[in-house]
């Protein structure tokens, strides 16, 4: 009997297979249930991890949402002295955690953790309330929102010269 030509990459039943494939035969894969397993935990350690580095679980997190919004009213603010040709002002009461934004916004924060704004001692009101003036040109008198809790918390920075606005982790004093 007379062998006829295999193509490459097949055998014949009753053949042993090319030794790649033999030696595959015996390895077994995961099974859905433990994928599913090492997704959890990592889903919880990353979890974990957040609330660490957000200062706090919950207090972080409300703290970070809090120096957001503020940073998002100042731009608001700066965007409205730009177009209106006027200058704007944004207000702030540490002490009554409330704010006031241009075209008459205005809000309440979150009574977690302390806040302190420094700026302009020109600017500032009656009892620490703290004022930062936008300019039509962009520019600002400049100020610091400091939001902190547990050690930990957001600076909201506005630059004089540009009127930028950012927000940043609190960096500890040495």
């Amino acid at each position: 009997m007379r062998a006829s030509k295999q193509p490459p990459g097949s055998w014949r039943s009753g053949a042993e297979p090319p030794p790649l494939v033999a030696g595959l035969a015996g390895v077994r894969g995961f099974t859905l249930l433990e994928i599913l397993v090492v997704m959890v935990l990592i889903a919880a350690g990353s979890l974990l991890a957040a609330g660490i580095f957000n200062g706090g679980g919950m207090r972080g997190a409300k703290l970070h949402t809090a120096a957001r919004e503020v940073a998002a009213q100042l731009r608001f603010t700066r965007a409205a002295a730009i177009s209106s040709g006027q200058p704007q002002e944004f207000r702030i009461d540490p002490h009554a955690r409330s704010w006031s934004a241009a075209k008459g916004r205005h809000g309440s924060l979150t009574s977690t953790g302390e806040l302190v704004f420094v700026g302009a001692r020109a600017q500032q009101g009656a009892d620490g309330e703290g004022v930062v003036r936008f300019f039509p040109d962009g520019a600002a008198t400049g100020g610091r929102i400091r939001f902190l809790a547990n050690g930990a918390g957001w600076d909201v920075d506005v630059t004089w010269l540009t009127g930028e606005v950012r927000v940043r982790r609190t960096q500890e004093r040495r």
